[in-house]
């Protein structure tokens, strides 16, 4: 009898948990194929977006590993990027400093590069060839660093009967490439390969772009705007008018009215609208658009100023447009005083008042009288019939006398 009512005891335990587990919520698992009606996909994850990282805001960090010193070597070496500076041949002066500072100016880094040669100009892409961790700083070198490499039996010179042999070839011995710095303020701290590239972001761009994107995103708002629209602005230099116009199809040689030789970009051709770009030297002079409705744009007023190869904008009315840059409101011109004999502090007569039309009225309501004339004493000529030589025009006024 117990056997029994222990059966039937299980048997209604293993009815109400079967009952249980098929009122259960069935879980789908969104890699199989089931219905996805009701599943909502993953919310997109939003990327920071915060400051520039600069070398001062590592400082907190321990120092730089030497596993950690490999794999930087192993991301950066060999790497190509493109500049936002220039780099002058055989120089290494160029610093990032703790606070993110660039030093030298970019004004500085143009002259330099002037007088002795450009290892890379803006925009341009380079290759880093070498990495130098010091206790703080990194030593990074381009397009194989300031001094030329040489091997060691190069530096062996044998001399005999015949003469030398060997020795350094002075023509093999200049270098093509540069130098840069980036100092920290303690020490070099623990980095990853990515921030090691924010930190050099403000001379090297790793970014995928091209040597026209990186040079433009280092010009002002204004003329930016200007090279993206294609557009050419007066004041610009050769290679701005390359990046906003590409290379010209047709060049012109010629003098202008004054004898002074220009040369002129030609850009488009009929049906389409032409633009004639002149330059003197190496700055655009004038800029003179011919549309195809007939209209002629002639633009001669300088809008940009390109000093060091640093260029800003010459006036604070050049506009996003350049075709609707116009002149300022002309001044208005100052008028001279009238003469007159009267000192400065001398208060005018009560009877003869100056009106608003030029001419000398007496009060209001009474009719105008005349000054006295020299030799009459202060006595008044008898104006009823002036002579008609004598008679006063309308137009003209009398200095007052004492």
């Amino acid at each position: 009898m117990l056997r029994c009512a222990a059966f039937a005891f299980s048997l209604v335990l293993s009815a109400s948990s079967l009952a249980a587990a098929q009122s259960a919520p069935i879980t789908v698992n969104p890699g199989k194929s089931a219905d996805t009606s009701t599943l909502k996909p993953p919310e997109p994850q939003q990327q920071p977006t915060g400051p520039q990282l600069k070398p001062a805001d590592l400082d907190s960090r321990p120092s730089l590993n030497d596993g950690t010193k490999m794999q930087l070597i192993r991301i950066l070496d060999a790497e190509f990027a493109h500049v936002r500076k220039y780099f002058p041949v055989g120089d290494k002066s160029l610093v990032i400093g703790p606070d993110g500072s660039i030093k030298p100016g970019d004004d500085t880094l143009f002259r330099m590069a002037q007088s002795y040669g450009a290892a890379a100009k803006i925009g341009d892409r380079v290759q880093i060839t070498n990495i130098v961790f010091h206790e703080k700083s990194i030593y990074l070198e381009i397009n194989g660093g300031p001094k030329k490499k040489q091997k060691w039996y190069q530096h062996i010179q044998i001399s005999g009967m015949g003469g030398a042999v060997g020795g350094t070839d002075p023509n093999q011995a200049q270098p093509t490439g540069a130098a840069m710095t980036l100092e920290f303020k303690k020490h070099v701290p623990e980095m990853t390969g990515g921030e090691l590239k924010q930190l050099l972001s403000p001379v090297l761009d790793f970014s995928v772009k091209t040597a026209a994107e990186v040079y433009v995103d280092t010009l002002p708002p204004k003329i930016k705007a200007a090279v993206k629209s294609h557009d050419v602005l007066v004041g610009m230099n050769r290679e701005m008018v390359v990046m906003a116009k590409d290379r010209p199809p047709q060049k012109v040689r010629e003098k202008d009215e004054k004898g002074h030789e220009y040369e002129e970009w030609i850009y488009g051709q009929p049906p389409q609208d032409v633009v004639f770009v002149r330059f003197i030297g190496d700055e655009v002079t004038q800029v003179k658009i011919a549309k195809v409705s007939g209209e002629m744009i002639v633009k001669t007023q300088k809008e940009v100023e390109v000093k060091d190869g640093v260029p800003t904008l010459a006036a604070l009315k050049a506009s996003d447009h350049p075709e609707e840059v116009k002149g300022g409101p002309e001044p208005e011109p100052q008028h001279a005083k009238a003469p007159t004999l009267k000192r400065p502090d001398e208060q005018p007569d009560p009877v003869v008042q100056r009106g608003g039309g030029g001419g000398t009225t007496g009060t209001q309501g009474s009719p105008s009288q005349e000054e006295p004339q020299w030799g009459t004493n202060g006595k008044q000529p008898d104006t009823s019939q002036p002579p008609a030589d004598t008679q006063p025009k309308p137009d003209q006024q009398k200095p007052p006398l004492l």
